[in-house]
């Protein structure tokens, strides 16, 4: 028992140490956000937080115009997670209860393409926004992301593990494709679409190259571009209170669907992995 206890304890003080670890970037940005531009450059840095935070919040705010750059944010992850879903969920239910020839390729080559990182696409990609007349509009910014293969994994793995009973005895009760599958099988994915909706909200909230790429106005920018607007020049000292505030604001709705999700994502992430 005492070897139990000692082993206990040295996971639980390295779990502890990586918590702390993990989180210490966090909490220096948010100690940042709170000192004023003098605080910020002071050696050693302040650990304890200052009173200048919502001053900085305002500041950072108005110079990166974050009201529309929150909305662009929101509404491309919104959409863009929402359909990934849909159509991981039509694809997942094809290829697992319907044959048909090649299913077998078309799945592969899918998955082939998640060893295609976004710089290898992006020139093909962008010239096919430009020959359809979307470069700087919310089709760019929404359209290459909506095809997902990790969703259709995701799902296609949990629909796998449904007994073909089930499909046999809707059949039975006179329940078509369509209606088992939107009565039946996607409520039974609730945990997996939450996991995969808050993996694709945040993957879409962090996106900087391609929306740096396809759009040329301000008011198509997204956060993560405000945030590079608020460092002014290379040849002026940054402010870095006022940069942190801005991250700060920028980590608010990442953090409010996760916190929202967290059981249906842990419940998801744990049903792939014990497959």
């Amino acid at each position: 028992m005492t070897r139990k206890h000692q082993l206990s304890f040295m996971t639980h003080a390295a779990l502890i140490l990586l918590v702390v670890l993990l989180a210490f970037p966090v909490y220096y940005a948010l100690v940042t956000s709170t000192l004023s531009f003098r605080e910020a450059y002071q050696y050693p840095p302040k650990m304890l937080p200052g009173g200048e935070f919502w001053h900085n919040i305002q500041d950072a705010w108005i110079r990166a115009r974050f009201g529309r750059l929150f909305f662009n944010s929101v509404f491309i992850s919104l959409v863009v997670a929402a359909v990934k879903i849909v159509l991981s969920l039509l694809a997942a239910f094809a290829y697992t209860h319907f044959r048909f020839r090649g299913a077998g390729f078309l799945f592969a080559l899918s998955m082939i393409t998640q060893m295609l990182p976004l710089p290898v696409r992006i020139l093909p990609t962008y010239e096919l926004m430009a020959d359809f007349g979307w470069i700087n509009s919310y089709y760019a910014l929404t359209v290459p992301f909506f095809a997902s293969t990790t969703g259709i994994l995701l799902f296609r793995q949990f629909f796998l593990t449904v007994p073909r009973e089930l499909s046999d005895a809707a059949r039975v009760d006179g329940a078509g494709p369509l209606r088992y599958f939107w009565q039946i099988l996607v409520p039974l994915s609730r945990t997996n679409i939450a996991a995969l909706f808050v993996i694709e909200f945040i993957f879409m909230w962090s996106q900087y190259l391609w929306p740096l790429i396809v759009t040329n106005t301000a008011d198509m920018r997204v956060v993560q571009i405000g945030l590079k607007m608020l460092i002014a020049s290379e040849q002026i000292a940054p402010e870095w209170n006022v940069i942190m505030a801005g991250t700060v604001i920028a980590m608010v709705p990442p953090l409010v669907v996760l916190v929202a999700l967290r059981k249906s994502f842990a419940q998801g992430i744990a049903m792939q992995s014990e497959k």
